[in-house]
């Protein structure tokens, strides 16, 4: 029998975005961290972008550093990014979240033994 083939960066930053919980948020470069993949946030930004739509990401809870949501103002996705963090309770001001109040800190232990890499 081989082995599985291991997981690629990209997969691992797909696995730890889908653990992010409702109401939650996260910068690139902590979701890459998370996945074992530290200093990695724009492999982060790329595979948000390149994420199959059927895998259905919560992208809109991934920002820029400080807590900023990174798409330009005038763009679908950033309203659509606004809206979708505003109806999961996260309080948006302009184009920033309070990253002391919403970021995600998961329990390392207990995230390592969920992801399968």
């Amino acid at each position: 029998m081989s082995e599985p083939k291991p997981l690629t960066g990209e997969q691992r930053i797909w696995q730890v975005c889908l653990m992010i919980p409702e109401g939650k948020v996260v910068s690139y470069g902590q979701l890459a961290d998370l996945a074992g993949l530290p200093g990695r946030a724009r492999l982060a930004g790329r595979a948000m972008r390149t994420a199959p739509k059927e895998m259905a990401l919560p992208w809109y809870r991934v920002l820029g550093a400080g807590g900023k949501i990174s798409l330009p103002k005038d763009s679908p996705g950033y309203r659509e990014q606004q809206y979708r963090l505003r109806q999961e309770g996260v309080e948006v001001n302009g184009s920033r979240i309070n990253m002391n109040r919403y970021q995600w800190q998961p329990d390392l232990a207990e995230l390592l033994w969920q992801l399968p890499f």
